[in-house]
């Protein structure tokens, strides 16, 4: 039986922080198992071809994270000495551009504010010779991450791909919380993976999976991918266990994330009670706070959080991140509102309506 680590603690730093659901543990136990790294697992099988089908892709790759996913992705499209594309706060760009020793491509970050690439600057960097650099892919992301969860339009995507076909560059699309932003957009998920040429989803954030991503895209691609994979010592052998998590993740887990999102208004509602925090609009399940007008650092907010039992992440000198997940019910909502509100009257902060 799994154990609920939040029963004294509202942890809302991130939703990976989710444990597997007892139903997961029961299909791991049943999974069908193979080598993965021989001649193939039939629960990873079955995952990736699953996940292919239900964004509309030929083809599917399992992989260990999100981030690897994303890495075989660029190295499959791109060569070395060719330029990558990303936003300039993507996770891509952020926090994975180190790969760029593994990759020997060029990261170009161009602005994309409230998560949507600038498509003036984006014109005008695939239509750039400098230096004799081609740009062979453009990575976008959906939901984003460090612009608190916020969702491009479908439109939007929609012409970054035909810029992008235009330039004869493909696009990848780091979908860490695809379904979150299809949930935002009222849209199936397969209706955003369109957009791009490939597409990389985690299984281990909201839909609580304990590991995993898979890429979806075109045969060609993710054959060279899985090749790539196993160089990067990816293949795992009876990677099925995983998978079969993952599996029950897509297929049971997927709805209920609207359960997150009001969660997140409501938290960002409570949170506009205190008159110096700059709360943002969630448009997904990340609560973003800026506190810079209460005098204090977000560590410093985050340590007086922290000794009353709620977690969060400060995500910059004065900015913090909350993210609403299932082990975060209405209950604890609430509890962490009125944290909030007991660490703002502490430090003299006032609280609205007090």
């Amino acid at each position: 039986m799994s154990i609920n680590p939040f029963s004294n603690t509202v942890d809302l730093r991130s939703d990976t922080v989710t444990l597997p659901t007892e139903s997961m543990y029961d299909r791991m136990r049943q999974a069908p198992l193979g080598d993965d790294g021989l001649d193939g697992d039939p629960t990873a099988v079955e995952l990736e071809q699953y996940t292919a089908k239900l964004l509309g892709k030929p083809a599917g790759l399992y992989a260990p994270s999100a981030t690897m996913a994303n890495l075989l992705a660029i190295l499959a499209q791109a060569s070395r000495q060719d330029v990558v594309i990303a936003g300039s706060g993507s996770h891509i760009y952020t926090a994975e551009r180190g790969a760029a020793a593994i990759t020997g491509a060029f990261y170009q970050p161009i602005p994309d504010p409230n998560g949507a690439l600038d498509l003036a600057a984006l014109q005008a960097t695939l239509a750039s010779t400098k230096g004799g650099l081609k740009v062979r892919l453009v990575c976008v992301e959906t939901s984003h991450n460090n612009e608190g969860g916020a969702v491009a339009s479908l439109d939007h995507m929609r012409q970054v791909f035909e810029l992008a076909r235009a330039a004869d560059a493909r696009v990848h699309l780091d979908g860490a919380r695809l379904f979150n932003a299809a949930l935002t957009l009222s849209v199936p998920a397969s209706s955003i993976a369109a957009q791009a040429d490939t597409v990389s989803v985690c299984l281990s954030k909201g839909l609580s999976a304990p590991m995993g991503a898979v890429l979806v895209g075109p045969v060609e691609t993710i054959q060279r991918a899985r090749w790539l994979r196993k160089l990067l010592g990816g293949s795992q052998r009876q990677v099925g266990i995983a998978a079969a998590a993952g599996l029950e993740a897509l297929q049971s887990m997927v709805d209920r994330l609207s359960q997150d999102h009001a969660c997140a208004r409501l938290l960002a509602d409570g949170l506009a009670s205190v008159a110096t925090l700059r709360i943002k609009h969630p448009q997904t399940n990340i609560v973003q706070v800026d506190v810079l007008a209460t005098g204090r650092t977000a560590q410093q907010w985050e340590t007086s959080l922290r000794s009353q039992g709620v977690l969060v992440r400060p995500w910059g000198p004065t900015l913090m991140r909350c993210v609403t997940h299932r082990h975060v019910l209405e209950s604890g909502i609430r509890t962490a509102v009125e944290v909030f509100q007991a660490v703002a009257a502490e430090h003299g902060t006032h609280v609205r309506g007090s």
